[in-house]
């Protein structure tokens, strides 16, 4: 849920968009920002590329975009809680984090970055277990829009490029922007130094759109774990006053599921706090 601003401009640099459920909890959220305007109905039908460019289409569940970015939606959930930011955190140990105590400690974050903060922590070591993938998010940007209509784009067989999103057209806004995610390989070669993955990408993107021109402006974020390979069974993780969510916890990765994880580690939280 990612969002930063580029040029003036908000970009989404995270996921690329997000669905939900009719009849889960998450849709009932989704479809209240709908009604404020924080987020939009996108598309159901993505582009399916090749190497050599798009031949074919797809069509699915609706995709919902953020006019505002994505991460204003994480914003908008954190209404009316007191959230401290810009602060370090070395280490946790069960209801303590940097030595200070607290009711309850909750890791929502992939799980090699969990690992790095418990030390080994038994259960937790085993539990923590999935695998991420890397990739670079590289934001592309033009003067003009010149290439034809196309959403997002899924990208087989190709490798530097796995998808890519017209930001202008998700956001609304018609700015000529960009946003293309690399192929795991592509982002393994660049992890070290993430620009130097731009201009392979963007020369990998004109090819997909038959542009000639390059883009005027580019930007490359770093993903060290952008997805996880499996994914955890169950919907979350609580014991011992540590808690551990996010979207390895559930049926797939996506923002759904990110937020049902949530969501309910925040419930048996707070009915182990009534209890206790």
């Amino acid at each position: 849920m990612a969002s930063r601003t580029i040029n003036g401009r908000t970009v989404d640099i995270g996921a690329a968009y997000f669905t939900a459920q009719p009849g889960t909890p998450f849709h009932g959220v989704v479809m209240d920002w709908v009604e404020r305007g924080l987020v939009r109905r996108w598309t159901d039908t993505l582009a399916v590329a090749e190497a050599d460019g798009i031949h074919d289409s797809t069509t699915g569940p609706v995709r919902y975009a953020a006019p505002g970015g994505l991460r204003g939606l994480v914003v908008d959930l954190a209404r009316g809680i007191d959230v401290e930011q810009a602060i370090t955190v070395r280490h946790v140990a069960p209801g303590v984090a940097d030595g200070e105590h607290y009711d309850a400690v909750v890791l929502a974050m992939p799980d090699p970055q969990a690992r790095r903060l418990l030390d080994g922590r038994p259960p937790l070591d085993a539990v923590l277990d999935t695998v991420w993938s890397p990739s670079i998010a590289v934001v592309l940007e033009w003067e003009t829009r010149n290439w034809d209509p196309f959403r997002a784009a899924f990208v087989n067989n190709a490798p530097e490029v796995l998808t890519f999103a017209d930001d202008g057209d998700r956001r609304g806004d018609n700015a000529a922007v960009i946003v293309a995610h690399t192929t795991e390989q592509s982002a393994r070669e660049h992890l070290d130094d993430p620009d130097a993955a731009i201009a392979p990408t963007s020369v990998a993107v004109q090819r997909l759109l038959g542009l000639a021109d390059a883009p005027t402006r580019t930007f490359a974020h770093r993903w060290t774990f952008a997805r996880p390979t499996t994914q955890h069974p169950e919907p979350f993780y609580w014991g011992d006053g540590i808690g551990v969510c996010g979207d390895a916890w559930g049926e797939r990765s996506s923002v759904g599921t990110a937020w049902a994880s949530g969501d309910a580690l925040g419930g048996a939280i707070a009915v182990a706090l009534h209890r206790g």
